[in-house]
C-alpha cells in the first residue's frame, strides 16, 4: 500500500443512440468527489475524444480507435467498452502515465472517504457481485499496471472469438463480460463490506436508504446521478458536485 494512485475516467461519443448523455462536466464532478474523498497522493486522467472540452487542469489521454468499431453484443442502447481493455495491456503505465491503475465510471458518486477502497495491496481488484451473469462489474477496477494481462492477451489476439465466447457462456456486458470470461470466478472483489454499492442492485434504484458505511456508488444501468430522478435523492444532491 501507499503507491501514488492514477485515477482513469472515460469520456467519448457513443457512434449512435445512447440511454445516457455523458459531458465533461461529468469528468469535473469525478475528479472533484474523488479529490474530496481519497486522502492520498494522486493523479487523474480522463481518455477521451474530446480533450479540448476538458478543464486544463484535467490530463486528457487522446482516445485509440482500436477495438472502437466493436459493437455491444446486446443492442446499441448498451455501452461497448472494449477499448477499456487497454487496461490490462502490458503497455498500461505507459499509456496511462501511472503503475498502479483505478478505473472509476463516470456515473458513480463518492459518498465518503474512499482511500481504504483504493488504498489496497492486491495487484488485482474488481467490484463484484453485482450480476447473476458476470462475476465481476466493470465499474470499478483496481491493478497494477501489468497484472492480468491475460485478458489483454486473449481479447486483443482474436476479439470476436473473445466476444462470442463470452456471449456463450452468457457472460452480459462488453469489457466486463471479457474480464468474467477470462479469469474466472475466483478474483478479489469489493463488496458491500468494503462500502461499495450498486444503485440498482444493493439499494434496489434508491428503494433502499444509503447505508450508514457507504463510500463509493456505482450508478450502472439505469438512473444516472445528474438525471432529475437522480437529483431528487437528498444524498445524490449532496455529494454528486
Amino acid at each position: 500500500m501507499g503507491e501514488k494512485v492514477t485515477f482513469v475516467s472515460w469520456w467519448w461519443k457513443p457512434p449512435g443512440p445512447y440511454r445516457s448523455e455523458f459531458k465533461a462536466e461529468h469528468v469535473r464532478t469525478l475528479r472533484n468527489m474523488l479529490s474530496r474523498h481519497f486522502h492520498k497522493d494522486a493523479d487523474f486522467v480522463c481518455v477521451t475524444d474530446s480533450p479540448e472540452a476538458l478543464d486544463p487542469d484535467i490530463t486528457a489521454i487522446r482516445l485509440w480507435d482500436q477495438f472502437g468499431d466493436l459493437p455491444s453484443p446486446h443492442g446499441a442502447r448498451n455501452p461497448s467498452c472494449y477499448r477499456r481493455l487497454r487496461l490490462f495491456a502490458p503497455d498500461a503505465a505507459q499509456v496511462f502515465g501511472g503503475t498502479r491503475l483505478a478505473s472509476v465510471d463516470l456515473d458513480s458518486v463518492v459518498v465518503r472517504d474512499v482511500t481504504p477502497v483504493f488504498d489496497r495491496p492486491e495487484p488485482f481488484l474488481i467490484f463484484g457481485k453485482t450480476d447473476a451473469r458476470n462475476d465481476y462489474n466493470g465499474s470499478f477496477i483496481l491493478l497494477t499496471a501489468g497484472a492480468r494481462r491475460q485478458v489483454w492477451d486473449v481479447f486483443s489476439k482474436n476479439p470476436s472469438a473473445a466476444i462470442a465466447d463470452a456471449k456463450r457462456n452468457q457472460r452480459f456486458g462488453s469489457d466486463q463480460a471479457i474480464i468474467t470470461n477470462v479469469l474466472g470466478p475466483n478474483e478479489t472483489i469489493w463488496t458491500q463490506a468494503d462500502g461499495v454499492y450498486s444503485f440498482r442492485v444493493h439499494l434496489e434504484n434508491g428503494n433502499k436508504p444509503l447505508p450508514a458505511n457507504a463510500r463509493l456508488i456505482s450508478m450502472h444501468g439505469g438512473t444516472d446521478p445528474w438525471s432529475s430522478r437522480g437529483q431528487g435523492f437528498d444524498w445524490i444532491r449532496r455529494h454528486y458536485q
